[in-house]
C-alpha cells in the first residue's frame, strides 16, 4: 500500500525497507481539456487545439551544501544517464496524454556516489515562453516511487496547489539521512523559463 503524501511531508525510503536499492520514479501530468471550458483557458488555447504542452522531467544530483558539482549531474532528455550509472531517464514524452507515468527515471541508490547527498526532481515546460504556456494548463500532476524489485508503489504525491503562471515545478527530493534515504514532497512552483535557470540556482 503506497503512502500518500501532502506537500512538505518527509518519509523514510530505505529505513523500513532493508535491501531496497533499485527504484523507479514515475512522474505524470495531463493537459487541461480546453474544449467547453471557455473562460481563460478557452482564450489561451484559442478555443481548443494550440501547441501540445511538452513537460520535461529532470533530476539534479547535488553534493555538499546542496550545490551541483558539474553539468553532467543533470539527467534529462538530453543526457539520459548519469556517468556513474546510478540515475537513468527512460526518455521524453512530448504531450502528457494517456494514463499512468508520462516519464520515468530509474535509480539505483546503492550506486549513487558518496559525494551526492540529494536528488532533486524537476518538471519544466519546454519552450514555455515562446508557447506562452504554464502549469495552470496542467492537471493531475504527481510523482510516485516504485520498488523496482516487486513493482510495488511505495510513495505517491499529488501536486494539488494552484500553479497558474508557474513554468517549472520542483516536485520532490530524495536525500541522504545518515545511512538511509528519505523522500520529501516539495511541490514548489517557480517562474524559471527553462531547466538551465533552475540548474543555475543550485550552482
Amino acid at each position: 500500500m503506497a503512502i500518500n503524501l501532502q506537500k512538505g511531508q518527509r518519509v523514510d525510503l530505505t529505513k523500513g525497507n532493508p535491501g531496497l536499492s533499485k527504484i523507479l520514479v514515475g512522474l505524470g501530468w495531463d493537459p487541461v481539456q480546453s474544449r467547453g471550458g471557455g473562460g481563460l483557458l478557452g482564450s489561451l488555447f484559442g478555443g481548443g487545439g494550440g501547441a501540445n504542452i511538452d513537460c520535461d522531467a529532470s533530476v539534479i544530483m547535488l553534493g555538499d551544501n546542496d550545490k551541483i558539482r558539474n553539468n553532467s549531474d543533470v539527467i534529462y532528455f538530453g543526457n539520459l544517464k548519469s556517468k556513474d550509472g546510478s540515475v537513468q531517464h527512460t526518455g521524453d514524452n512530448l504531450t502528457g496524454d494517456g494514463d499512468g507515468d508520462d516519464e520515468q527515471i530509474l535509480i539505483d541508490l546503492s550506486r549513487v556516489p558518496a559525494q551526492v547527498n540529494k536528488l532533486v526532481f524537476v518538471v519544466n515546460i519546454y519552450d514555455c515562453v515562446k508557447r506562452k504556456q504554464h502549469f495552470g494548463m496542467i492537471q493531475n500532476a504527481f510523482i510516485r516511487i516504485v520498488n523496482s524489485a516487486n513493482g510495488q508503489e511505495m510513495i505517491h504525491y499529488n501536486l494539488t496547489d494552484d500553479y497558474n503562471g508557474k513554468t517549472c515545478l520542483v516536485v520532490g527530493e530524495i536525500y541522504r539521512h545518515g545511512a538511509d534515504w528519505k523522500f520529501a514532497a516539495v511541490g514548489t512552483g517557480t517562474s524559471s523559463p527553462g531547466l538551465a535557470d533552475i540548474v543555475r540556482s543550485y550552482s
